[in-house]
């Protein structure tokens, strides 16, 4: 793939996952930070200039720099994303017909998952005497 086109698909990439963070924040069930963290990425990619923007935006920065610096996951994401877990493996044991060694798989691996949302802190260090 040519430097450029790859260049125009992670811009494309980054703003794409902009929309539906930007979506997100006024949806409960989609979450916000997780598509940023893609847009970041993208844009590190191909471009500084909306890589900083994003990084330092008034509202979107702030869940990305906790992230960057602390390995931030807050509590409210947290609580949707293992919510939607629940839900969805729910919805999936009484209206499907997966058999067992799918569901083990699928309850396998959203345990990991759920295992790695919750082993993150909910807010940065210095927060945590306040």
């Amino acid at each position: 793939m040519r430097q450029q086109t790859k260049k125009i698909l992670l811009l494309l990439i980054g703003w794409f996952f902009v929309a539906l963070g930007t979506i997100g924040l006024f949806l409960p069930v989609l979450p916000t930070t997780p598509f940023l963290l893609i847009s970041l990425w993208a844009f590190s990619q191909s471009s500084e200039r909306f890589h900083d923007w994003l990084y330092n935006h008034r509202v979107f920065g702030p869940p990305l720099q906790d992230w960057s610096r602390y390995g931030v996951i807050p509590l409210r994401a947290k609580i949707v994303a293992i919510g939607t877990m629940a839900i969805s493996a729910t919805l999936v044991i009484i209206f499907s017909s997966t058999p067992w060694y799918g569901i083990t798989a699928m309850l396998l691996l959203m345990g990991i998952g759920a295992g790695f949302i919750l082993t993150r802190p909910s807010r940065p260090k210095n927060q945590d005497a306040a």
